[in-house]
């Protein structure tokens, strides 16, 4: 060190050797940083007055704003549980399945395992689901699985799951729960390229409700011979969703198809509340069903026919009134035409009956019937095609089979020669009521026909 006076002023002068460590550089460079900054800050808060006496104004203020909303302090609980969700894979057990949901709790699968009520849970079918609520520290609080979406409760589409929830006590409960499910509507559109059911696939229309098309419109188009590249599909139908799912579809409402140039309608009219009970006409109010059926089994032999026989039972020969459909006892009888029941219950060598009155002055017979459709009642009407009961050996028979007759104006006539009656079309007053339920379903249809037209414009 040495010293040095200056003016009277005695002055230490330190030489000592550069630093170049990385602290020291890192050092300067801050120290570099903050004059720079304090410079910068400077030559914005002060702006020099131009006048002598002009000092810079410094103003401070403090205001205090309120909230828009009340904030509340976060609390660590939490009251809705946290949702894991799992699909069953093909050769998944139960210990797989709770393992990818992260669930351990003790005696769950020994629970699962061994309680009745959950006996459900013994059969994991791929693609189900499977969804587990915990809470914040990772405890179970109910396990859902999702066996049955696609059900019905009481004649109405239906999800069924098992539900396992824990009973507070360190143990678990389990039940079988059902729901009703949404019905919904749904429009579609399709052209064909290939096949119906190619069209049907390309534009999302479920399995079932394409195979309804062709038992609709079977007697207006031939789906085998008659369909040509270019045909025209336009559909309103039913589905039913659970929990924001589609588990099934109910029935065509409306089907337009258009096929070689030629358009072909069918509407669903029901006059019950339910939806229930009706049939397909077209835009004129025309039934697209004949007026009765050929047969009221859909799987059969013709094992007798109409006219003299000898009686298996007496031996004697004797007129045979109808014609017999030999087939499997239990097999389902149906209607072959709309009507009201006028008899239903035992009547001599017929066995177990059912006689159904129609239009006009026409009755048919089904009898030797091991048992009827449940809840069917004298009075009730029904109709083409729905179950009335089924085959048996009731009353004077040698084996299981359904003997039917076709009766004008009480008279038996052979049903296998006789030119059955036309469809017919609805009388003024159900017409009224048919052309004001079927009218919005018009107006959908002719929105999806112009919206095909303007997209086969675009397209050229």
């Amino acid at each position: 060190m040495l010293e040095k006076e200056i003016n009277g002023t005695t002055t230490a002068t330190v030489r000592s050797k550069r630093i170049t460590s990385p602290a020291r550089l890192i050092q300067k460079g801050l120290l570099v940083l903050a004059l720079g900054m304090f410079a910068g800050a400077a030559a914005i808060a002060v702006n020099p007055a131009s006048g002598e006496d002009s000092k810079p104004m410094v103003y401070q203020a403090r205001t205090t704003l309120d909230l828009p909303f009340s904030v509340e302090s976060l609390d660590s609980s939490f009251s809705d549980p946290f949702i894991q969700e799992t699909r069953i894979r093909r050769g998944d057990t139960l210990a797989s399945v709770l393992q990818r949901l992260n669930i351990r709790e003790e005696g769950l699968q020994q629970f699962l395992t061994h309680d009745k009520d959950a006996r459900s849970i013994y059969k994991l079918y791929p693609g189900r689901t499977v969804r587990a609520a915990l809470d914040e520290n990772n405890q179970l609080q109910s396990l859902s699985y999702f066996h049955t979406p696609s059900s019905t409760e009481n004649g109405k589409p239906a999800s069924r799951w098992l539900e396992v929830r824990t009973n507070g006590e360190g143990g678990f409960v389990a039940s079988e729960e059902v729901s009703i499910a949404t019905p919904n509507i749904q429009i579609a559109e399709a052209e064909i390229r290939t096949s119906l059911f190619g069209a049907t696939d390309t534009a999302g229309i479920p399995d079932s409700i394409a195979l309804q098309i062709p038992e609709i419109l079977g007697t207006k188009v031939d789906f085998i011979k008659d369909l040509r590249a270019g045909d025209k599909l336009r559909v309103i139908y039913e589905t039913y969703n659970q929990n924001g799912q589609q588990v099934g579809s109910g029935r065509i409402l409306a089907l337009e198809f258009e096929n070689q140039g030629k358009t072909h309608e069918a509407l669903w009219f029901s006059e019950s509340t339910s939806g229930g009970g009706g049939s397909y006409y077209d835009a004129d109010g025309q039934s697209l069903q004949g007026a009765f059926l050929r047969n009221a089994l859909k799987f059969t032999r013709i094992s007798s026919t109409f006219g003299g026989r000898r009686h298996p039972i007496s031996g004697k020969w004797r007129g045979h009134k109808g014609v017999d459909y030999a087939a499997p006892s239990g097999t389902p009888i149906h209607a072959t035409a709309d009507g009201v029941v006028e008899f239903v219950g035992v009547q001599n060598g017929y066995g177990n009956v059912i006689i159904l009155k129609h239009h006009s002055n026409y009755s048919t017979l089904y009898a030797h019937q091991s048992r009827f459709a449940q809840g069917l009642r004298k009075g009730d009407r029904v109709d083409q095609g729905q179950l009335i009961g089924y085959v048996g050996s009731t009353g004077w028979s040698t084996g299981p089979h359904l003997h039917y007759e076709f009766r004008v104006d009480g008279t038996p006539i052979d049903p296998l020669a006789i030119d059955l009656p036309v469809a017919r079309k609805l009388e003024p007053a159900r017409l009224q009521a048919f052309q004001t339920q079927v009218g919005q379903y018009k107006t959908q249809l002719a929105l999806l026909q112009s919206r095909q037209e303007l997209l086969a414009a675009n397209s050229n």
